[in-house]
């Protein structure tokens, strides 16, 4: 076959997905009616979990990577067509939550920006938004405080969580880094490039913001501002890299939740998140978490946070596979509650 040849067989390929993909867009409209007749939720992140996970298994030329990008967008384009729905997000766009929000729920979604992570958790308890996706820790600083703050009293369920490969851009229109008298960047950004800024800035005073990409747009309107930022939002408001990849870990990512007010079912590859207040007394943790290791749960995170309301105690954060209403992961949680001055299941939710 010719070069022509191959051309005519591409587009004769193309004809077909596109029927394929009005055949599932048809099918999405009847799943829409059939969930608003039966009150039942519109996103349901464990389906898709497992759309995706199938999908990507499957051998051939083009990356896992591609594949999920291509299947996230049509999940997207399809969701619409079932009902709208509205994200919340720390914003402006081109944060690296607003990222995240779009690896999770594509462009097919309607964004809602706001002003701090702890005002994305006001706009989906008042239901000004559906979901919101918000970062509880990062590699290089670790937990996002804020994040296990609102977990504890908030009525919102995790019912995501993803991943997302962090790489900081000094962004500054000044054309030498002798011109950047002020660097402007969200505390995280910050502390992920404290050694970089250390060793090459070491006299120009740094300045905190509510984002990164407000400090890129900051920066946009002076030359000797630096922002810490992503490279998305450097395009996004017009200023360039003076100095690329000045994280300080090559290896910095961040893991985000996706908060909502409905559960996500089982899928087989699970993760639950609890937190829990105990007696400050010796031995109460392991006595609390000894129904884990009997029945062969794995714990895959652990983090305290005090007590606010009451001094020199503890809130306790874990994360641990299965899913909640599989049998062993609800004798466990049983169990746990029994020990403990309270238990709070935060969601059950597909595990990346």
């Amino acid at each position: 076959m010719n070069l022509d040849d191959w051309r005519s067989r591409i587009n004769d390929l193309d004809n077909r997905i596109l029927q394929l993909l009005n055949q599932r867009a048809e099918a999405a409209l009847q799943i829409g009616d059939l969930k608003r007749r039966q009150d039942a939720p519109l996103y349901a992140p464990e389906r898709e979990a497992e759309i995706l996970r199938r999908l990507t298994a499957g051998a051939g030329p083009l990356p896992v990577e591609a594949i999920g990008a291509i299947w996230r967008e049509i999940l997207s384009g399809c969701r619409a067509l079932e009902s709208a729905l509205t994200i919340a997000y720390l914003g402006p766009q081109a944060t690296f939550t607003h990222q995240a929000a779009l690896q999770r729920f594509g462009a097919s979604v309607s964004y809602r920006p706001s002003r701090s992570t702890s005002e994305v958790f006001d706009e989906v308890e008042r239901r000004r938004a559906d979901f919101g996706v918000v970062p509880v820790e990062n590699s290089t600083e670790g937990a996002v405080n804020v994040t296990l703050d609102r977990l504890i009293d908030s009525d919102v369920v995790i019912c995501g969580e993803l991943r997302l490969d962090i790489s900081q851009q000094l962004l500054s229109r000044a054309g030498e880094l002798s011109e950047v008298k002020r660097v402007l960047s969200h505390p995280q950004g910050l502390a992920q490039c404290r050694g970089w800024l250390a060793e090459h800035l070491p006299e120009v005073p740094t300045e905190e913001v509510l984002s990164t990409a407000l400090a890129a747009e900051i920066a946009a309107g002076d030359a000797t501002i630096a922002a810490i930022a992503s490279a998305l939002a450097g395009e996004l408001y017009g200023v360039p890299i003076l100095r690329a990849r000045v994280e300080d870990n090559p290896h910095n990512s961040t893991r985000f939740l996706v908060v909502g007010h409905h559960p996500s079912g089982p899928t087989g590859h699970d993760k639950t998140s609890i937190l829990f207040a105990m007696r400050n007394e010796p031995g109460t943790l392991h006595r609390i978490l000894e129904p884990l290791a009997r029945l062969g749960i794995n714990l895959t995170k652990i983090e305290s946070r005090p007590a606010k309301q009451r001094p020199w105690e503890y809130v306790i954060f874990v994360d641990l596979e299965g899913h909640r209403a599989t049998p062993h992961v609800s004798s466990a949680l049983r169990e746990i509650g029994e020990r403990t001055l309270f238990l709070k299941v935060l969601g059950s939710y597909p595990a990346l």
